[in-house]
């Protein structure tokens, strides 16, 4: 079939892809400022190491050895899913990304639910409503979104929505769902700002096409028109937009993660950045590096699916 050897190709020419971010990866822990061998010493407790302390340390953790061969001892353990230990606190960091994953990817995708649901309504809304007050009153605030940071949102939907009306819990995930609003909007705002902007924007350009007039002449309801003709014909930049957010969400939550206190991959390589654990963030940029891989690979399958003229390997016909 078509599509299972479009994606054949696409998992083929992904390698080269994969192997670049792993050699990223592997160099980010030998570029970034700081010895890892002092501070793993300084960690047991060796202030003034000798340079016998040093050079057993550096055979224990792997570093005595020549870059490329250290690259490739690391990248035959990532593929059996070898990870290493970490220098902090020497727990396996594989199995701490798979107990955080979960987590970040639910948080990810409540807050992907919310751009959806907040970014393309709105934006329908005031395409539909286009020049009237309630476009102006949408506009306004998706512009507001735009220039409000992130973390000062969190902090803002804190002291509201939990220390004053006490409707929605501060921290952690202890309350299921409603403990994934607060993140979920922080985390959402910008995005849906832009979203819905994007969304405005292509719909109102598609109204002004020739078949809409044909649709609108045979009587068909606006919300027809709309929603299954503009929208419909505006999905393929939407979707571009929101899968690369998604991509965006899951490797950027770490100060929203942080902020409320949810143990998932950002608030985990947050403390590995301020302890120098650097194989904990090769594996945080390895796994964000090929899950967003992933990613595109799965927006040019909601191509197809948005957009009957796109044929695999044929372009648009």
């Amino acid at each position: 079939m078509p599509v299972v050897k479009y994606i054949v190709k696409r998992l083929l020419v992904m390698i080269p892809v994969l192997l670049g971010i792993s050699l990223a990866a592997f160099l980010l822990g030998h570029i970034a400022p700081g010895d890892p061998v002092d501070d793993a010493l300084a960690r047991i407790g060796v202030e003034f190491p000798t340079e016998e302390d040093r050079a057993e340390m550096r055979a224990k953790l792997g570093l005595d050895q020549s870059l490329p061969n250290q690259y490739l001892s690391w990248l035959s353990r990532v593929v059996r899913g070898d990870l290493g230990n970490s220098y902090y606190n020497n727990k396996d960091i594989a199995k701490e990304f798979r107990a955080r994953f979960p987590i970040t990817l639910k948080l990810s995708l409540s807050a992907l639910f919310t751009a959806v649901l907040l970014g393309v309504g709105g934006g329908v809304l005031m395409a539909a409503f286009r020049g009237s007050w309630l476009d102006k009153l949408l506009r306004s605030i998706s512009t507001l979104l735009l220039s409000i940071p992130g973390f000062w949102l969190a902090l803002f939907l804190i002291t509201v929505f939990a220390e004053q009306l006490h409707w929605l819990p501060t921290s952690g995930l202890d309350r299921g769902a409603a403990s994934l609003v607060l993140p979920s909007l922080a985390l959402a705002a910008a995005n849906v700002g832009m979203t819905s902007r994007l969304v405005r924007g292509n719909v109102i350009a598609q109204l002004g096409e020739q078949y809409i007039l044909v649709a609108n002449a045979k009587g068909l309801p606006q919300r027809v028109v709309v929603l299954g003709h503009a929208l419909r014909n505006s999905l393929v930049p939407i979707i571009t937009m929101i899968g690369n957010y998604f991509g965006g969400i899951l490797g950027g939550s770490t100060i929203i993660e942080t902020i409320f206190a949810i143990p998932g991959m950002g608030s985990y390589v947050l403390s590995a950045i301020q302890n120098r654990d650097y194989p904990v963030i090769q594996g945080y940029v390895l796994i964000t590096g090929a899950t967003f891989v992933l990613i595109n690979l799965a927006i040019d399958l909601l191509y197809i699916a948005a957009d009957p003229k796109i044929r695999v390997g044929g372009g648009a016909q």
